[in-house]
């Protein structure tokens, strides 16, 4: 389950202050939605797809004790 800022919140602040959990759930929700989304939604992420690539991914490619592979975002 995310616990964090929700949208509303992240509306106002610009990507590149948004955590890597935040990009990578809302990413994903709107990825689930993606069909039904208006204009101004398909913008929204495609502005997180764009800061998602500008930090190189969010992919792990190394596990370590504390994280494993995969980037979580709960």
């Amino acid at each position: 389950m995310y616990v964090g800022r929700d949208m509303t919140e992240l509306s106002m602040m610009a990507k590149n202050d948004w955590k890597d959990s935040e990009l990578a759930f809302f990413h994903h929700a709107m990825q689930q939605i993606t069909p039904y989304l208006n204009s101004e939604g398909q913008s929204i992420h495609r502005q997180i797809i764009e800061e998602i690539e500008s930090r190189g991914g969010l992919d792990r490619t190394e596990a370590n004790y504390t994280h494993g592979t995969k980037a979580t975002y709960d």
